[in-house]
């Protein structure tokens, strides 16, 4: 990977951790102050979003170390499992966190079911995007796995000679 794409990469995701930290503070101070009317599922809101944040660092910090890992050449070893099971662990927490907005909104749909379903149906792609990273594991597993048997071989053809 390039200097510059990594450079640009990493300006990315400082943009999109700097807005993740910034929304959670303004959801943090609109929960300290007294509502509008009071009402509960604008506090859970709320709330959700303030955790659906948390999701997003966490993806975002993972993918900072994978990125890091990739730079220095130590992407193909066990250590990035870590990363990548906590980034699947984070995009099934969003989708779980996004279902729970679909919850909290639903009430309010009545008269537009369809909202509800397009909601749900974010839900589920959002649980696609973990399931293509999983498969990506899948196959950083076979790429280490390969990694192992080339070194194996090298080290044999290295006593041969």
């Amino acid at each position: 990977m390039g200097k510059l794409t990594v450079h640009a990469l990493r300006v990315v995701l400082v943009l999109v951790f700097t807005g993740a930290v910034f929304v959670q503070a303004m959801m943090v101070v609109a929960l300290a102050t007294k509502a509008d009317d009071g009402s509960l599922p604008l506090t859970a809101l709320r709330v959700v979003t303030i955790l659906g944040m948390v999701t997003v660092e966490v993806a975002l910090f993972c993918v900072w170390r994978l990125v890091t890992m990739v730079r220095r050449g130590t992407v193909f070893s066990h250590a990035a499992f870590r990363y990548v099971d906590i980034v699947i662990g984070a995009i099934v927490a969003a989708a779980l966190v996004w279902f729970a907005v679909t919850v909290i909104n639903a009430p309010g749909q009545r008269d537009d079911p369809g909202v509800t379903l397009i909601m749900g149906g974010i839900g589920v792609a959002i649980l696609g995007v973990a399931l293509i990273v999983l498969v990506l594991r899948m196959l950083l597993a076979k790429a280490v796995a390969r990694d192992g048997e080339a070194a194996q071989l090298q080290a044999e053809l290295d006593e041969v000679i």
